[in-house]
């Protein structure tokens, strides 16, 4: 049979969930259909997230549509959760973008449909909800067209709209009309179809022009749109048949090198890691050894995804998903075999909100470190930072929303009940300019017996942190440069005023060492020889004094915001806006009611979040999502976490307890 790993994704509450349990039971693997209202999703499997109605953690299914076997992924709608989807991504094969016929286009719909172009993933559109009133085909079918692409073709037309009576009704072969849309549409960038077109018109049959369709989809050129519904079910019978016809089989070479990645994390009943894999190339058996982070582990189970559950394999194939067992070192995004070309680069932004967590019990600080720890697997965004100097243990977060979950997931999963301080926003330090620093192997004041010298430089936004040498590779023994290399990365979590310098060119342009050596007839003599902790320790001074030369500006993190208001308040709204400093566009009028987009600091989001309904009865509704970074007022610090590298005395009576 031929695989087909695919991705439902939509923005919160356009039924995305509701639409996978209906492909689920329409295509066999359920017997009864659940409901998200109710809490009896298959893939919502989590109590929390039965309780809330909300996906939070990705989820794995299996169907069969003919000969073609899919693993079908459901993923969060939630912002706050977009981190899960990230990871689902860049395992697909093709995805379905569920959109709601009511709401239209969305924030979040914009956001998941720009990364599934990045990524180049065959995507068909879906607009549920057809049975809705307000549901309106032709207006969120021209919002598809204005605000994500204009290569999207209808694939039929909706009788009874907003009705429970609303039907999707496919265009058949002799719809002159949507042949003629389609030929249109395809041959836009194709030669050979449209000098077939002009030389014989009968030439391009309507097999031809689905043949055509299905190419461009699998190049994710032409995003193909189906209506239905997923609690009626209708469209779905055509939806599936789409499924089949029009994305691309993930069918790989199981001979080839080895090569895959872990894209999730969960715990067994025993406390075991289970590695969610997608393989891309290659196979794997039990028993295999794989080379993880410097460590070579034993694949102790396998188990791959049918339409009636997990079942336990000997080995599994390319173009799969499967569980793997044993692998108690792995990580999310860890490689398995050959690093994938495709998968690696980040698709949206990192958390811009941080809290600190408390315990209730001060005695609970050891099991808050270890649940912290174990959530991190799961979600390595989760970003546990600890403060030693302190005694706090700080999250990253997207939201408000998720900061509920961890803290529903801590007491429920772990028994720590804890509390949080003040959620604050994470800002990011660029470099104003290029700036250079080194220390010599015994010359005052250098205390380490390391030669260190690094040259900081501005680089593009997005590019992270590059490490480059200026000197001889065989100057000094790779150890020695790694070290060097480790803790650059370290060092620059924490900037000028404790942020994290994310873009930026590091180059090693002086080193220098001490061979192993000693007295005599004596045995190895550490205060004669270099080792890596003298680099380890000596780095982080030179790549302060280089910062410091180059000087750093702090960037706080901007979002979009959509903002739907009575026409009354407008007049009261924007002024509370102008206090956020938020910049508002021209209001769109619609209605009795104002359509209000623009940008606004996300230290600000949750103020304005709390004080709409007071501004607006109850009735004004925001949406918003991570923008861009723009340069802060002033310059905000954070505390650091462990010794001010620019406090030379104090750094080094704490690393070497000598000046």
């Amino acid at each position: 049979m031929k695989k087909l790993n695919l991705g439902v994704v939509a923005h919160v509450d356009a039924g995305k969930t509701s639409l996978t349990e209906r492909l689920l039971y329409s295509t066999g693997a359920l017997a009864e259909i659940g409901s998200v209202d109710a809490g009896s999703t298959r893939t919502d499997s989590l109590e929390l997230e039965r309780e809330r109605g909300i996906t939070i953690r990705s989820a794995v299914a299996s169907f069969a549509i003919g000969d073609v076997s899919v693993n079908l992924l459901d993923t969060p709608g939630h912002p706050d959760f977009i981190a899960e989807v990230e990871r689902v991504l860049g395992v697909l094969d093709g995805a379905v973008l569920v959109i709601s016929a009511v709401e239209g286009v969305q924030p979040q719909t914009v956001v998941l449909m720009r990364a599934l172009q990045r990524l180049r993933v065959p995507t068909l559109m879906f607009v549920n909800k057809i049975d809705r009133g307000g549901a309106d085909a032709d207006r969120v079918l021209a919002g598809i067209a204005d605000r994500l692409t204009s290569a999207v073709v209808a694939m039929g037309s909706v009788t009874g709209l907003g009705s429970r009576d609303a039907l999707f009704q496919p265009y058949r072969s002799e719809d002159a009309g949507f042949a003629a849309r389609l030929l249109d549409l395809l041959s836009s960038d194709d030669d050979a179809l449209l000098a077939a077109y002009v030389e014989d018109e009968a030439a391009v049959s309507y097999g031809r022009l689905r043949s055509a369709l299905a190419q461009r989809v699998g190049r994710g050129r032409v995003h193909p749109v189906f209506f239905g519904s997923a609690i009626t079910g209708a469209g779905v019978a055509e939806l599936l048949a789409g499924i089949a016809e029009l994305l691309p089989a993930g069918d790989g070479d199981v001979d080839g090198p080895l090569s895959g990645t872990v894209f999730k994390i969960e715990r067994g009943r025993a406390g075991e890691k289970v590695a969610y894999v997608r393989l891309f190339s290659g196979s794997l058996r039990v028993r295999d050894r794989l080379q993880l982070r410097g460590r070579r582990e034993k694949v102790t189970g396998i188990g791959v995804f049918t339409p009636g559950g997990v079942l336990p394999r000997s080995s599994v194939g390319a173009g799969e998903i499967a569980q793997l067992l044993g692998l108690v070192g792995v990580r999310i995004g860890d490689p398995v075999g050959v690093p994938p070309a495709s998968v690696g680069s980040r698709q949206f932004a990192p958390p811009t909100l941080e809290t600190v967590v408390v315990p209730v019990d001060p005695a609970a600080k050891g099991a808050l470190h270890a649940a912290l720890a174990q959530l991190a697997e799961q979600d390595p965004l989760i970003g546990l930072r600890q403060d030693d100097l302190r005694g706090e243990l700080s999250v990253s977060l997207y939201g408000e929303v998720q900061k509920e979950v961890v803290q529903a997931t801590l007491a429920r999963e772990f028994g720590v009940e804890v509390s949080f301080r003040e959620t604050t926003v994470i800002c990011i330090e660029r470099l104003v300019g290029c700036g250079s620093a080194f220390e010599i192997i015994d010359v005052a004041p250098n205390p380490f017996l390391a030669t260190v010298g690094l040259r900081v430089e501005p680089a593009p936004v997005g590019s992270g942190v590059l490490f480059r040498l200026e000197v001889e590779l065989g100057s000094m023994p790779y150890a020695f440069m790694r070290a060097v290399e480790e803790t650059v990365h370290l060092t620059l979590r924490q900037g000028l005023y404790g942020w994290q310098v994310p873009d930026c060119l590091v180059v090693l342009t002086h080193s220098g060492y001490w061979p192993r050596q000693s007295h005599a007839h004596a045995i190895f003599d550490k205060s004669m020889s270099s080792t890596a902790g003298d680099f380890r320790n000596l780095t982080p001074l030179v790549l302060m004094e280089a910062l410091r030369r180059a000087g750093t500006r702090v960037y706080e993190p901007v979002h979009t915001f959509s903002l739907e208001l009575p026409a009354d308040s407008y007049g009261t709204v924007s002024p509370v806006l102008a206090q956020l400093r938020a910049v508002p566009l021209a209001p769109r009028p619609q209605g009795r009611v104002y359509l209000l987009d623009g940008t606004i600091p996300a230290a600000r989001v949750h103020e304005l979040q709390q004080r709409l309904p007071g501004l607006t009865g109850g009735e004004g509704v925001l949406e918003s999502a991570f923008s861009h970074y723009a340069l802060a007022d002033g310059c905000p610090s954070r505390p650091r976490t462990d010794a001010d590298r620019l406090d030379r005395v104090g750094y080094l009576l704490r690393v070497q307890r000598r000046v």
